[in-house]
């Protein structure tokens, strides 16, 4: 809801009168609090009911966090814009805000991502992980009645609501804790064979909101995943940043029992000098996609893809 008030008040400034409707939705992914999520479906959880109601009509747009999208997806469906990027590195909650030395032997952890158990591990491996889902709410609500002694969240999440001021954290550096694809990221969803709605106005507002900066990292970032085959359960981060003309990519894998790790990078020069909305921005995302290819293809050659699938 946070996220979808964002890129309301940044459509609406940009249409004067416009007065957009946020539908609530509650997805299947929203609703589970245990069980595995990788069994009951995976990252389409997150998103199943939106695509419905943007394909029946209801919605114009859908708003997400660019880490619940799958790395591919369905023909209906295209993502229309990549707003500015969020700090998107990962957070050590604390009750006290000190960082990981402060943790006594065998602290209790929670986090239900793979990526950042093994990651939390490599650095801890005396830490005890427990599984932690839920909004940022409920997961702070419950470092603080003590059934952890730290958690870890998405930079992001603390920021867009606000909590970055109330929370006691340290920002993990992205050598140690590479994020997950598209972590820090929104994506705009809309169906893939009309335009958005019936306005030129609002489509050009939703064009007018695509970074390309953005567009190009979490373009790298997906297609190095859909070449791995990476699932939502696969231990995995990947990062893509601009710099200058080039566009580097970093990623950081581990085997499912943790004993393995992987790690390689890559960049290569990138056009993201268009300008903001532009829709002349194929071939950057063609490039993107090629160099998350091109590193994902390298890593296999590695092992990569035996090691995630735990074979």
């Amino acid at each position: 809801m946070a996220q979808a008030e964002l890129i309301r008040g940044c459509l609406e400034r940009i249409v004067s009168g416009l007065n957009a409707e946020i539908v609530p939705i509650s997805t299947t992914g929203d609703r589970m609090h245990t069980g595995s999520l990788a069994q009951a479906g995976g990252k389409g959880l997150f998103i199943r009911e939106l695509e419905q109601a943007l394909s029946s009509g209801r919605i114009d747009i859908a708003v997400h966090s660019m880490k619940d999208l799958p790395a591919v997806l369905p023909a209906p469906y295209r993502i229309a814009a990549v707003p500015a990027r969020e700090n998107p590195r990962d957070a050590l909650v604390t009750r006290t805000g000190e960082g990981w030395n402060s943790l006594a032997e065998s602290a209790r952890l929670g986090t239900s991502s793979p990526r950042r158990r093994l990651e939390a591990l490599r650095l801890r491996p005396d830490l005890t992980v427990t599984a932690l889902r839920g909004n940022v709410d409920t997961r702070l609500k419950r470092l603080f009645a003590g059934d952890f002694d730290a958690i870890i969240l998405a930079m992001a999440g603390l920021i867009r609501l606000g909590r970055r001021g109330s929370t006691n954290f340290v920002e993990l550096d992205e050598g140690d804790f590479v994020p997950a694809g598209g972590q820090g990221a929104l994506a705009i969803e809309a169906l893939a064979a009309s335009r958005i709605c019936a306005s030129d106005e609002l489509d050009d507002a939703v064009r007018t909101l695509n970074d390309v900066r953005a567009m190009a990292e979490v373009t790298a970032e997906r297609s190095f995943l859909a070449t791995l085959g990476a699932s939502c359960v696969s231990p995995v981060g990947v990062k893509g940043t601009v710099e200058g003309d080039l566009l580097h990519l970093r990623a950081l894998l581990f085997s499912v029992d943790g004993n393995r790790s992987l790690a390689d990078a890559i960049a290569a020069p990138q056009e993201i000098n268009q300008a903001p909305g532009s829709e002349d921005h194929g071939a950057a995302s063609k490039a993107a996609a090629e160099l998350g290819a091109t590193l994902g293809r390298r890593m296999i050659a590695q092992g990569a893809s035996e090691m995630i699938s735990g074979e």
